[in-house]
């Protein structure tokens, strides 16, 4: 049975932050299904408009390999205003299950209160954005610890992708050759 990653998408997300996860995991054999936070046609911060397959209320997010939170403003802080989505994520902490943000979205991570010290990537500056002033931030392209995946911004979409393929156990060696083909880093 494949891997299901769930993307949930708020208006003003980074699209290349949402797409290229959605895009490597898909090609890596992945179920991949774009879920609206409040909207099944979401909009990204340029602009773009997006139809997603559903509302974030009618993903199974408990029951995903992965649920990933692309960053992006105000989509980062749409995300982490909602009481729903925190309840999920501390549910799938709990069980040890794949919570992945990139960029700004690490915040919607700390303000459920699961990041409790662990060491997380996202994009400097956006810290404060959780109202928390432990938050840092490593200023690693993309990081692993435990069952959480981050990753600093949008160049570095392609290394937070590779690192949520790897917790999903996908191996180097299907990423690199993936990668090969796309001519990622070549």
């Amino acid at each position: 049975m494949p891997k299901t990653a769930v993307i949930v998408l708020a208006d003003g997300f980074e699209e290349i932050e949402a797409l290229t996860p959605a895009d490597v995991l898909k090609r890596l054999g992945c179920r991949v299904i774009l879920a609206g936070l409040d909207q099944q046609q979401v909009t990204g911060a340029h602009g773009f408009r997006i139809l997603c397959d559903c509302l974030m209320t009618e993903a199974d997010l408990l029951a995903a390999d992965a649920v990933i939170l692309p960053g992006g403003l105000p989509g980062a802080t749409n995300l982490r205003d909602s009481a729903v989505l925190a309840e999920i994520l501390r549910q799938r902490n709990r069980a040890g299950k794949l919570c992945c943000a990139i960029c700004a979205a690490p915040i919607v991570l700390e303000c459920a209160g699961i990041i409790h010290g662990r060491e997380v990537t996202g994009y400097s500056g956006c810290e404060g954005l959780s109202g928390s002033e432990t938050l840092k931030f490593s200023g690693a392209p993309a990081q692993r610890s435990g069952n959480l995946v981050t990753g600093k911004g949008p160049g570095a979409s392609f290394d937070f992708a590779g690192e949520i393929a790897l917790a999903l156990d996908f191996t180097a060696e299907q990423i690199a050759q993936l990668y090969a083909g796309m001519m990622v880093n070549a």
